[in-house]
């Protein structure tokens, strides 16, 4: 239960992010939806002549979610 709040909570702040960014409320917008990476698995590519599967993964959160995962941490935690 806590891994979907953590997940429910940074793209809940992924997206009011990019909702305030639009807003353009002065200078500090652009910091809160720029994206850090801290994780890149490339793809790999596994042909299997009839099916081609294209796996990923990529890690790169903005400030804004991470304070939607701490806010859904604490709203867990308090219910």
């Amino acid at each position: 239960m806590l891994a979907l709040f953590l997940i429910t909570g940074a793209i809940v702040g992924g997206v009011f992010g990019e909702f305030v960014a639009n807003w353009s409320l002065g200078g500090f917008a652009p910091y809160l939806v720029k994206t850090y990476p801290i994780f890149d698995l490339p793809p790999l590519v596994i042909n299997l002549y009839v099916v081609k599967l294209v796996v990923g993964f990529t890690l790169q959160p903005s400030v804004m979610s991470i304070i939607g995962v701490v806010l859904a941490f604490i709203l867990f935690r308090r219910f």
